[in-house]
């Protein structure tokens, strides 16, 4: 009887752990105690369902588009997509409402992952005649690194065809409608982006 106890209570004690509120991921510090740059992965590379982090039920869901889960149909994540934590993009200042965009190159990691990580480039999209600016970096950690490079001279003198791709993909990712590239800038233009958008204390 006292084992059957020990059980239910353990088994209550956990219900109500995994009740509690989680941390909101989204207030974590942009950068480490190091100075690397943090992004949390929403999307991993490979993944062709669009996966966001709801702020206010702090979880990640499933985009929905007409009432339907928001699929990419032909061409999954070529990286780990996800947002810098602590960034807010003020549409007083011609953001768009939501924390910096980020692509991340490198081994797929999970939903929920957060990593450190090097900014080496931006892309600049059109989106329904707005810009719309993606970071494109690395992850800091070497193990998870798939391309060998130390900034934007480097990514696209050694990687030309991976921009090729994430231009095509970009453009044509959201059959619903077309983005536009307006051109690239390099790390320190995305480093800029960041902090642009990241509240000063």
């Amino acid at each position: 009887m006292k084992i059957f106890r020990f059980r239910i209570c353990l088994g209550l004690l956990l219900i109500f752990s995994a009740c509690k509120t989680s941390k909101d991921l989204g207030k974590l510090p942009t950068k480490t105690i190091d100075g690397n740059y943090r992004a949390v992965i929403e999307i991993p590379a490979g993944t062709n369902k669009k996966i966001e982090y709801h702020k206010t039920k702090k979880k990640f869901l499933i985009d929905q588009r007409d009432g339907k889960d928001r699929i990419i149909n032909f061409l999954p994540y070529p990286g780990n997509y996800g947002f810098i934590p602590s960034t807010f993009s003020d549409p007083k200042q011609g953001g768009d409402s939501d924390a910096v965009d980020v692509l991340v190159l490198g081994e797929s990691q999970k939903t929920g992952s957060i990593i450190e990580i090097i900014p080496i480039a931006v892309v600049k999209l059109i989106d329904e005649n707005e810009l719309d600016y993606k970071i494109i970096a690395i992850p800091a950690e070497l193990k998870n690194q798939i391309i060998s490079v130390e900034n934007y001279k480097t990514f696209t003198s050694n990687y030309p065809e991976v921009i090729k791709i994430l231009e095509s993909w970009f453009t044509y990712y959201d059959k619903s409608q077309v983005l536009e590239i307006k051109g690239w800038g390099d790390e320190t233009e995305a480093i800029s982006e960041i902090e642009k958008w990241t509240p000063k204390p």
